[in-house]
């Protein structure tokens, strides 16, 4: 059983909370843990140690990382200052998932990005973020609408060769995902190539690396699409084509 790492979320101090009053909490997603789990593999959360249990130890015991959504990216972490104070992201956050994807990347472990998960991702390789689709990018499509949530869809496009397109099949060039951010890729960071934009304002949807085996980003919530959807991407062949380089990587 492949074991996959996923750093956690968090939800910092605060003593306004009506539960764990000033306690910090580490959680996991519900979708991306079932996500994994039907195709047979093991969820690892894994959270700060604060020196009790070395990063690098948490990374020899799984096969490969994956990055999920939820708080925005700090600006900080790529160069910026927060444009409005609501934007200021989850630096903390930021730097476990940052150092956790350089020691995969030291250690050829495959590394699979869902949303911020990919905006992270972009940053750990350089990159810039919009820190506000709207606001810096005012022409472009509705990317987050806070009262439909992951039930908003638009069409992406697939670049002819790449990764994706292997992963895929040429029928799903252009197709249709779920949409669940304000933030995007500004500068794509070194050494990663454009997979996919959204068709309607060019916004990049999908990257991966050209050099690792397996590094892939996704702008897009694979894990929250009904699988029984046929309108919409099946989510089955990025998850498998991840558990196939992981094969590959325990097999040698």
């Amino acid at each position: 059983m492949f074991r996959i790492g996923l750093p956690c979320c968090f939800f910092h101090k605060d003593f306004t909370r009506a539960v764990f009053k000033g306690k910090t909490l580490y959680y996991l997603e519900e979708s991306t843990a079932q996500w994994i789990m039907r195709e047979g593999a093991l969820p690892v959360l894994i959270i700060p140690s604060h020196g009790k249990i070395s990063l690098e130890k948490f990374v020899s015991e799984i096969d490969g990382l994956l990055l999920q959504g939820g708080s925005d990216v700090a600006p900080p972490s790529y160069g910026q200052t927060p444009l409005k104070p609501e934007w200021s992201g989850d630096a903390i956050r930021d730097q476990l998932e940052i150092e956790l994807i350089q020691l995969c990347l030291k250690e050829n472990k495959p590394v699979l990005g869902l949303c911020r998960g990919a905006q992270v991702l972009n940053v750990a390789f350089g990159g810039t973020l919009f820190q506000d689709i709207p606001t810096q990018k005012p022409k472009a499509l509705c990317h987050r609408d806070w009262n439909v949530y992951d039930q908003l869809f638009h069409q992406v496009v697939i670049e002819p060769g790449g990764r994706l397109d292997q992963i895929f099949s040429p029928k799903d060039r252009e197709v249709k995902v779920n949409s669940v951010h304000h933030q995007a890729i500004d500068r794509l960071g070194d050494l990663l190539k454009i997979e996919a934009r959204s068709k309607e304002d060019g916004i990049v949807e999908a990257f991966s690396s050209i050099r690792h085996p397996f590094v892939v980003g996704v702008q897009w919530h694979p894990e929250f699409q009904d699988p029984n959807d046929p309108s919409l991407l099946d989510a089955r062949p990025l998850l498998k084509e991840f558990f196939n380089e992981i094969q590959k990587r325990k097999g040698s």
